[in-house]
């Protein structure tokens, strides 16, 4: 009988695991939550009307830092969001 608890709790945990590390990264500006896709991300005219301005841009590479987290965006060639990392 432990055994078989000790296994369904590693089995539940594993599966918790796989699935955060698959979800998408977001970041949240005020009451909008900004998330990237692996289809089709938010566009850079949607993220500029809901979070504002960056920090810093460099191309194809956004920058926001809000209330001390740093959030790094990556845009693909057509403008949609590629990529945010913290």
């Amino acid at each position: 009988m432990n055994k078989v608890y000790v296994l369904a709790i590693t089995i539940i945990f594993a599966a918790g695991y796989c699935s955060s590390a698959s979800a998408a990264t977001s970041m949240r500006c005020g009451v909008h939550l900004i998330q990237d896709s692996q289809m089709n991300g938010p566009g850079k005219y949607e993220i500029l009307k809901k979070c504002g301005e960056p920090a810093d841009r460099f191309g194809n590479t956004w920058v926001y830092e809000f209330g001390g987290s740093r959030y790094v965006l990556t845009f693909k060639d057509n403008g949609e969001l590629a990529q945010i990392k913290r």
